[in-house]
Parts: structure tokens; C-alpha cells; sequence
């Protein structure tokens, strides 16, 4: 039909793609992932005027200049809350935590070398998620096979905060590393559906409360590939997320796979239908509201959309958002980077059923995101099929704004 290819070039697609768009005549179903699609950058577009706001510029501003304030006096006897308050975040109690591992001296000095990055970055990993030699050694063995996988280009990044000034909004907020046993490993929290009768205790998995590493205070990993953020989570005993984990652990409640995907329909059908149906959300309540999270950020000037070379990697310091924190306790799933994780659509690509052979798919927002809404960034919106593969192609997608967190079914219960 005649509107095809405007509706492609609305919802982003490559010239390449709209060039060859065939005049062909689309099923409804089709016609209305194009117009929802396009309809949600329109939308974006006008939302973009109030993003960029001076009131909403000044709310990330003032963090900043707290974090670089001298804290004050430690009020340890006046209880003060961890996270915003119950109306904002949901109904669903946070999990326990504990206090967070003091960084070594010297912290704050930016290598100027991916090498060196790499060099400072495993111990951090090998200290603060708790992993044996061997582990180690598999993770250095997948980032030693990439050229560019780390947490940016050093060159080029700009981040808004240094990892000293998040850990004083931090301490500031009373806000610590969760420390939950059910989970088995530092920094992650169970995530169930409270409407089934699930509770944190018996809970079937976990979810990394950061973006990897999972380190508070740590700039995420980027650049990284689907099949290896699949095989880095892998490497430390987990796994990558099912989108509807990710999804439920943004929203407060994982459903069942089965209500979740609409099988065996085809992706775009599936992602339509869903859409369509979905409950509205964002991890800190139900009105969008940018700067509590890390989305005021920048793009490097002359980065053509992506590229190591000429895109730096301008993200925040992973928790460095304390109301940016969803009602399971996961921080950062709007703002700071884009995370890759499994999309099934069949039972077995299913991560949870042993191993993520599902297509890619890529969720929350990014850095820059409270400047120009380019779709949707609500907790369970779902992507077209963008730079799509199967999970374990070497040669699926990566960017300068993309990363991943981890997953893990918890220990089975007697």
C-alpha cells in the first residue's frame, strides 16, 4: 500500500530498506506495527519539547552538584529511607541491603586505553561479584576476543559523573548493595509475580540489580555483542535475561512465559499484539518522568548513530539514580544504556529453559534518551525486530550505548 514507505522512514527504518519497500498490500496486523511505531516517534518527537526543559535539566543538575558537595555528617541514628517513597516505586516490598565495599584509592583515574580499562576493570569484577580464577579467566578470554568490548572508547567519553561523586549520591540517598540470600551471588534480587502467589523467598529467578558488571558506581560494559553478553553471563554462573524477566522485574510482576508470548505467532505479530495489550509503566510509577533516571546525557558530536571510533560512550555510573529504581529493587532499566536479552518465540528459546536461543532484543533506554525520545521506554514496550539475529550469532549487534545485565533461576526449594 501506498503509505508503506512513509511509515518506514517514520519508524526509523534504513534508506536502504525504504528504497525497496514493496508496494505489495500488508496484513492489518502489519499495517498497525508500522502506524504504532510511527505513531510512538511522532509521539516521541513532541514529547522531546518538554524533555528538554530547564526544570528537568536542573533536577539531574542539582544531583550532580550534590555529589560534589561535601556530604554531611552521618545521621546514624535517623532512620531515612533507601528508596523514594512506597506511592512512587510500587507495592512490592524492596529487598534487604547491605552495606556496599569500599574502592580502592585512586579510583576516579580514567584509563586512556581500552587495554588499560580492561586491566582496572577485572579485579573490580573478581573483588565485588565474588568470582573464582577460572571464571575470571573466561571472562578476560571473551573480552580479549573483541576489539572493542569494554565501557567505551576512553578517548572519546565524557561521563556526566565521576564514580566518587555516585558513590556520595549514594551514601546521601542511604543506598546499599543487595545482599539477597535466595539470590546466591552479590547484587542481585529475586523478581516473581506477586498476582500468583510468589514472594521474594520463593521466588524462580534473580536479576542483577545494575547493568554489567553489576558494580555500584561502575560504568556498564558496551560495545558487547548479543552472543557475548549471553556468554559473559554465562561465564559467571548466570544467564542473559528473558525479556519478559526484564520486563517484569521493571514493572513489579514477571508473568508467566505462556501469557506473555503470544506462541507461535511470528515476532512482528507477536510484538504488535503485545503492545497493544500492554500494561503501561515505567520502573518509578506511572507518569514518564525523565530525570529521575540517567537520560540527560549527550552524544559526541559527529557519532553518525553508532561506531566505536566516533561515538563515545557518555553513560553515568551504574545506581547513580537512586529513585531510577524499580519496585524489585533494579536500577537504571530507563537512562544510562540500552540492554540487550533473550526474546523467545517458541518455548524452547527460552533462556530460563537452558540457554538463550531466542532472537535478539534490546530494552530500555539510553543516555541521551530525555533530550530525544526516539520510541517508547516504558518497562514492558517491546522493539521492532531492529539488527535482528538469533542471540548466539557471532555476528549480532553491538553500539556504543548498548549493554546487558544478567539473570539466574534461584536454587530450588525443598
Amino acid at each position: 500500500m501506498s503509505l508503506l514507505r512513509p511509515l518506514l522512514q517514520l519508524s526509523g527504518a534504513p534508506s536502504r530498506v525504504v528504497a525497496h519497500a514493496p508496494a505489495a498490500r500488508l496484513a492489518p496486523w502489519q499495517v498497525a506495527v508500522l502506524v504504532g511505531t510511527a505513531a510512538g516517534v511522532v509521539i516521541g518527537l513532541g514529547a522531546t519539547a518538554v524533555d528538554r526543559s530547564v526544570k528537568r535539566r536542573g533536577r539531574v543538575a542539582s544531583i550532580v552538584a550534590a555529589a560534589r558537595d561535601p556530604l554531611p555528617p552521618d545521621p546514624a541514628s535517623t532512620p531515612a529511607p533507601a528508596i523514594p517513597p512506597p506511592s512512587a516505586m510500587g507495592s512490592a516490598a524492596p529487598p534487604p541491603l547491605s552495606a556496599a565495599s569500599s574502592p580502592p584509592d585512586g579510583d576516579d583515574v580514567e584509563p586512556v586505553t581500552l587495554e588499560a580499562q580492561r586491566a582496572r576493570l577485572f579485579p573490580v569484577l573478581a573483588r565485588e561479584l565474588q568470582i573464582s580464577a577460572d571464571q575470571l579467566d573466561a571472562v578476560r578470554a571473551i573480552f580479549a576476543a573483541s576489539p572493542v568490548l569494554g565501557q567505551g572508547n576512553p578517548r572519546l567519553a565524557k561521563h556526566p559523573m565521576s564514580r566518587a561523586e555516585c558513590r556520595k549520591v549514594r551514601a546521601s540517598a542511604k543506598v546499599a548493595r543487595a545482599d539477597v540470600a535466595r539470590c546466591g551471588a552479590p547484587g542481585m534480587v529475586p523478581i516473581y509475580d506477586p498476582d500468583r502467589g510468589e514472594a521474594a523467598a520463593t521466588a524462580p529467578a534473580c536479576i542483577d540489580e545494575l547493568e554489567f558488571p553489576n558494580v555500584p558506581c561502575e560504568y556498564p560494559v558496551v560495545d558487547v555483542r548479543a552472543s557475548e553478553a549471553s556468554a559473559l553471563c554465562g561465564a559467571i554462573g548466570k544467564r542473559l535475561c528473558d525479556a519478559h524477566e526484564w520486563e517484569g522485574a521493571c514493572a513489579g510482576a514477571v508473568r508467566a512465559p505462556d501469557a506473555e508470548y503470544g506462541w507461535p505467532q511470528p515476532r512482528m505479530q507477536q510484538s504488535f499484539v503485545h503492545n497493544a495489550r500492554r500494561e503501561v509503566v515505567w520502573a518509578y510509577g506511572r507518569e514518564r518522568d525523565p530525570p529521575r533516571c540517567a537520560t540527560l546525557g549527550t552524544v559526541t558530536k559527529g557519532c553518525p548513530g553508532g561506531g566505536f571510533e566516533l561515538c563515545g560512550t557518555n553513560s553515568w555510573p551504574a545506581g547513580a539514580f537512586p529513585e531510577c529504581r524499580s519496585p524489585f529493587g533494579v536500577y537504571d532499566q530507563h537512562g544510562n544504556v540500552a540492554e540487550h536479552m533473550n526474546l523467545p518465540v517458541l518455548p524452547g528459546d527460552l533462556a530460563k529453559r537452558g540457554g538463550a536461543a531466542g532472537f535478539t532484543e534490546m530494552k530500555g533506554s539510553w543516555f541521551g534518551f530525555g533530550r530525544t525520545l526516539v520510541h517508547a521506554d516504558d518497562c514492558r514496550w517491546r522493539a521492532p525486530a531492529w539488527h535482528e539475529s538469533r542471540v548466539a550469532d557471532p555476528g549480532s549487534h553491538w553500539n556504543y550505548h548498548l549493554g546487558f545485565r544478567c539473570c539466574a533461576d534461584a536454587p530450588a526449594r525443598d
